[in-house]
């Protein structure tokens, strides 16, 4: 599995896209879903876990979401509900990106469009920061729209904004392990953790919850490491079930910082639904949680 998909991947990818405004929601999802995941999406009977993500982008819409994926927002209603010791400070919030003041940044933050999930600017030595380059990387999370791309309902009417926070780091002393832990029904079942993002070699390493790790890939290969499970193992999970309770599925992303865990964010799609398991077992076995039709 490889980090860059081929060109003409790309471009067919940019292709479907551009049908999305003249296609039923549920007819664009089918075309991109047998071109990115290889085999004909069932909505009538989803059996696989990237199939039932396609469902619940369908019929599992809430306005009430709009404010879990917005980078500001979630941070309230993360706060209402665990606390606000898990939240990353907030140095300053902007509108727009012309509006953002870079004077009054310290020496060390994260800046990111409230909106987007990859366009973060990590400034380490703010005398070394290519301001340009760094309005460039937000300019392009701001264009994105997840619902325009891949019909992910809570992106719809979002509105960007910009967010800076206090820079942080891990034991490491170069990065910022993220575990992401895959939620149903308010039961983490499953975790990965990303490493190697701030060197651009992401990695993803899957585990259980008894920490054995699982013999699959998915978007990013193995790091080939041996990753400790942090001390604080038990409260990471507390925290995920607190947060997940209600949500047929999502993805709770934490940090853990010298033993301190920190909310990332709440994802309701992972990888959208559209990437690849190898092997395929484990498409069905992470569908097999997430359990439909839901009454809500």
């Amino acid at each position: 599995m490889t980090n860059h998909p081929s060109l003409l991947f790309r471009i067919g990818k940019k292709l479907i896209t551009m049908t999305s405004p003249f296609l039923s929601d549920e007819a664009y999802l089918k075309l991109l879903f047998r071109y990115r995941c290889g085999y004909k999406l069932n909505l009538a009977s989803p059996q696989t876990f990237n199939e039932k993500l396609q469902w619940l982008k369908l019929h599992d819409r809430h306005q009430e979401y709009e404010k879990l994926v917005d980078k500001i927002d979630a941070k309230n209603y993360v706060a209402g509900i665990v606390g606000s010791q898990y939240i990353i400070p907030t140095i300053a919030t902007w509108n727009t990106i012309d509006d953002i003041d870079w004077s009054i940044l310290p020496n060390q933050f994260v800046i990111k469009c409230t909106s987007d999930s990859g366009g973060v600017v990590v400034c380490k030595d703010k005398s070394k920061l290519d301001i340009k380059k760094a309005i460039k990387k937000l300019r392009k999370g701001w264009g994105r729209n997840y619902y325009n791309q891949n019909k992910e309902y809570p992106y719809r009417n979002l509105k960007p904004r910009i967010i800076a926070e206090q820079y942080l780091e891990d034991e490491s002393g170069y990065e910022l392990k993220d575990y992401k832990i895959f939620c149903f029904d308010g039961e983490p079942k499953f975790l990965f953790v990303a490493t190697g993002r701030q060197q651009h070699d992401t990695r993803f390493d899957f585990f259980d919850l008894e920490w054995n790790p699982l013999p699959f890939l998915n978007t990013h290969p193995n790091s080939g490491k041996n990753l400790q499970k942090p001390d604080n193992f038990d409260e990471m999970l507390r925290v995920a079930r607190k947060l997940s309770q209600g949500i047929p599925h999502v993805r709770v992303d934490l940090y853990n910082v010298k033993g301190k865990i920190y909310f990332g964010e709440l994802t309701f799609f992972h990888n959208s639904g559209m990437v690849k398991f190898e092997p395929m077992e484990w498409d069905y076995k992470f569908g097999d949680y997430i359990k439909l039709p839901i009454n809500k």
